[in-house]
């Protein structure tokens, strides 16, 4: 039974030991922040914070799916599901997609608000981290607008910053789907740009949301894939737009071509505050929807592992390995290691030829997602598990050569918030990328040239490994 709203999300992780009630008062200015930060950090539960300082009848849902045990409870899996069925999981799902259904009434539009009555401040917005540039509203979200020519809908995660009772400030990259829309269909035309934005959306729409799925394919059809049913819609109220039934908050308005506001800096995704406050878009917001009693869900963005991270994890390795599967890649495994924030991708791989890391990694860098967000690739022999990454470590160490194993492309796209770039690449969006080549020339002698793996499972005879493994309690040993 998949989970309409977080309301029934959060009893399942309760039940689950992966949600904890906060019943004392918890201050919006930066304790909330950082109880999601050191929870993330250790390995905790999510939390629900039930006493909001200034904010009576509001609650804060923190750490929505900051582990894999939470993600899978969302997409109806034993919480102790190994990552890797997660996310084949997830595949198998977001490969057939279902068109979402429209409703009249909506709990999202229990409570009406518009013209004057307009206040973003009626919400408890954290001050998120120490020194960001002000109180995020959007954490945990997603930003909804349409191509004015096609009809396209797009869903994605772009920050947005509180500014004053009816503005927010957001970072809309170029590059990103909403950017291209905005920037060349509105901003050229000196026209604003409609917009919605999800607040606390079911977990499953929130993850599809950062899927990068691709122009001209709906996110919606893609959360009612992963769901295993249509994604109940209802219209807007101001905007021609339509907005998860089940979301706790609904902003309506418009995106300002002609209007900056400084915003930033955040702690963002990378686990840097790297991009300074600038003059970034402005949202006019020109109505609010809610649910009674609201509860408002952030994530705190920051070292890994954290929301975004897992989030990037799953839909971003989605999106890889159909990449490569449509080119004939003969993979075993793909993994976008959440400590590795979406910028790093492992794929373990037969080799019928030399340098298909090569491939590999070009494939990886030429798509969409790759070209913007992913800058390293490694790629590993078959018998190498991509999802343990001792393993992984193991084989970059041991069979990557230090001089012909690693291929540099310079000069090539990057994303201005990666930390390691300068002032200077960050503005002009210059990076560079790199493959890291783990696999054996298949020119090297199997019996002379390539080395005998020592393992357990390589080393020894199937009778020394059964006779162990048969004995193994008996010795003493408890797993």
């Amino acid at each position: 039974m998949p989970f309409k709203d977080n309301r029934q999300y959060i009893e399942a992780l309760e039940k689950n030991g992966d949600l904890i009630r906060i019943k004392q008062e918890v201050d919006w200015d930066r304790e909330v922040g950082a109880i999601v930060r050191r929870t993330n950090e250790k390995s905790g539960p999510a939390f629900l914070a039930e006493k909001i300082k200034d904010y009576p009848g509001h609650r804060i849902f923190g750490g929505p799916v900051a582990s894999f045990r939470r993600v899978a409870t969302a997409l109806g899996l034993p919480p102790e599901t190994h990552p890797a069925e997660i996310m084949d999981t997830y595949y198998e799902r977001a490969s057939n997609p279902i068109k979402p259904v429209l409703v009249k009434d909506a709990p999202c539009q229990e409570v009406v608000i518009t013209g004057k009555d307009v206040n973003l401040l009626d919400f408890p917005a954290p001050m998120v981290h120490e020194g960001d540039g002000g109180r995020y509203l959007s954490t945990w979200h997603f930003v909804i607008t349409k191509d004015p020519d096609s009809g396209w809908v797009n869903w994605g995660m772009y920050r947005q910053m509180v500014h004053n009772e009816r503005h927010l400030g957001g970072l809309i990259l170029p590059g990103s789907d909403c950017g291209k829309v905005f920037y060349e269909k509105y901003v050229k035309h000196n026209k604003p740009m409609p917009f919605a934005v999800a607040i606390s959306p079911d977990p499953l729409s929130a993850i599809a949301s950062v899927a990068s799925v691709g122009a001209f394919v709906d996110e919606v059809d893609i959360a009612g894939g992963i769901m295993g049913e249509p994604i109940e819609l209802v219209k807007c109220k101001t905007v021609d737009l339509e907005v998860p039934a089940h979301a706790e908050i609904i902003l309506e308005g418009e995106i300002l071509p002609d209007v900056t506001v400084e915003e930033g800096p955040f702690g963002e995704y990378t686990g840097f505050r790297s991009s300074p406050r600038m003059p970034r878009a402005l949202y006019r917001v020109n109505c609010i929807t809610h649910r009674k009693d609201p509860i408002l869900c952030m994530s705190n963005m920051g070292i890994p592992i954290d929301d975004c991270a897992i989030t990037v994890s799953i839909a971003w390795r989605s999106m890889v390995k159909k990449i490569l599967l449509d080119i004939g890649i003969p993979i075993k495994g793909v993994y976008v290691p959440p400590e590795g924030i979406g910028h790093l991708v492992v794929v373990s791989t037969e080799t019928p030829y030399n340098n298909i890391a090569t491939q590999i990694g070009m494939a990886i860098f030429s798509s969409r997602m790759g070209n913007l967000w992913m800058h390293q690739v490694i790629v590993v022999d078959a018998d190498v598990d991509a999802y343990d990454m001792k393993q992984v470590i193991h084989s970059v160490a041991t069979k990557c050569h230090p001089t012909r194993g690693i291929r540099v492309i310079d000069n090539a796209p990057s994303n201005p918030l990666a930390p390691y770039l300068s002032l200077y690449e960050r503005t002009w969006s210059k990076g560079g990328k790199v493959i890291f080549d783990c696999t054996w020339p298949l020119d090297w002698h199997r019996e002379i040239e390539v080395p005998f793996k020592s393992g357990f499972n390589t080393i020894y005879s199937e009778e020394i490994q059964k006779k162990v493994l048969d004995n193994w309690k008996k010795y003493g040993f408890k797993d």
